[in-house]
């Protein structure tokens, strides 16, 4: 009976498989310390073609063995963790913007790079949105359903920005400085109208 040589890979191959995916898994799952600007890391994996003493009967691989690493990895692959800092940074200003402060502060920086509005602007937006809510995301008018700190009526207009506006002040900021751009072009137009109507 003729016996087949059956080639195992060395276990210290797969072990430094699992060890980049680790590593791989860590450097994404773990927060940026700046979230602008792409950052990268770089996980090296040996080819076992050209590991030293491959198929030289040393004890390395068999030539010509082909079979992937245990993630399938190249020799190089690149993480890209830009997308998880974006991830971050906008998880930080949702929990800036749960306190009335923090609301004021990310408003102020979408009014600065998204309108272009000067500083006389966002004061006539901290005079509306104090009036209206406090700039609490959870403020509800009992009577009319409004909702958030721009007071959408109804609510649910705020679904076109995203359908977490109940509990997500940054969508219900993002929707508000929408709202007065479309309808009053400016904050200061938004909030004459409401001085003279008492809704805007």
């Amino acid at each position: 009976m003729k016996r087949t040589a059956i080639h195992l890979r060395p276990i210290g191959v797969r072990r430094l498989s699992l060890f980049a995916a680790f590593m791989a898994f860590f450097l994404m799952a773990v927060e940026p310390t700046y979230a602008s600007g792409t950052l990268q890391a770089y996980v090296t994996i040996p080819n076992p073609q050209t590991t030293p003493g491959a198929g030289d009967g040393q004890g390395g691989d068999v030539a010509g063995d082909t079979t992937p690493s245990l993630l399938e990895l190249d020799a190089i692959k690149t993480v890209d963790a830009s997308a998880m800092a974006l991830v971050s940074l906008a998880a930080r200003q949702v929990d800036l913007a749960r306190q009335p402060d923090g609301a004021k502060e990310v408003a102020k920086n979408l009014t600065t790079n998204n309108y272009q509005w000067s500083d006389a602007q966002f004061t006539c937006l901290d005079q509306l949105w104090t009036k209206e809510s406090h700039w609490n995301y959870k403020a509800r008018n009992k009577s009319s359903g409004a909702h958030g700190i721009a007071q959408a009526l109804p609510a649910t207009k705020m679904e076109v920005v995203g359908t977490d506006w109940r509990t997500n002040p940054v969508t219900q900021i993002t929707w508000g400085l929408k709202y007065i751009q479309e309808r009053y072009e400016t904050p200061c137009k938004a909030w004459s109208k409401f001085k003279r109507s008492r809704w805007y």
